[in-house]
């Protein structure tokens, strides 16, 4: 699916495919100066071929990790570009309950601030349906202040602000998913749809 931001050319939500590897292991490396994994899991020296069968086998609920659940991993692309990413994990557990929810967003430094998360988290809603969601639990640190009005902007309720682990506050919000069939696609893959599940 894709969607025009302001001033920017329209972003494509897709899986991450075997053309992806060099920018998405720079992405890796940049956002993990955030300490935040844009590529989840990845071994090192893992060959990339492996690295998406093994995501795409957590996205079908095969040999998922415990602690984990099956979950969705998609890219976010601007004209050629890998801007972001967005984990969409298929139910909660006890650690995503409390802390990370059903959606995990990264975007790259350098497209920070251009409406990116927002647009991200607005076209997951659609994918989120699909796996038979009715609501999404989204979670932001309370200082954040950006992802706040990111989850409200996509209809986010305020359930709560709770701590979590290491003395960090947590808002919780509720979002609708989009009715199963009314909003766009995701673009299609014979790759299939890569998942995260942290």
């Amino acid at each position: 699916m894709d969607e025009k931001i302001s001033g920017q050319p329209p972003m494509l939500l897709r899986p991450l495919g075997v053309s992806d590897e060099k920018q998405a292991r720079h992405a890796h490396w940049e956002i993990a100066q955030d300490a935040f994994d844009f590529l989840l899991d990845l071994k090192r020296g893992e060959p990339w071929p492996a690295y998406l069968a093994r995501l795409e086998g957590l996205r079908l609920g095969v040999d998922v990790p415990k602690g984990w659940v099956p979950a969705t991993f998609l890219v976010a692309e601007v004209d050629g570009q890998v801007v972001g990413r967005v984990s969409i994990r298929h139910h909660l557990n006890p650690y995503l309950s409390e802390v990370a929810g059903h959606i995990g967003i990264g975007v790259r430094p350098g497209f920070r601030r251009r409406g990116y998360a927002t647009a991200i988290l607005r076209q997951s809603l659609a994918v989120a349906a699909s796996t038979g969601l009715a609501r999404l639990l989204v979670t932001c640190d309370a200082y954040n202040v950006g992802c706040i009005n990111v989850i409200e902007n996509c209809g986010g309720v305020l359930e709560n602000v709770a701590p979590a682990r290491r003395d960090v506050h947590k808002c919780r919000f509720w979002v609708e998913t989009l009715a199963s069939g009314t909003g766009p696609s995701v673009a299609d893959s014979s790759e299939g749809f890569p998942p995260h599940t942290k």
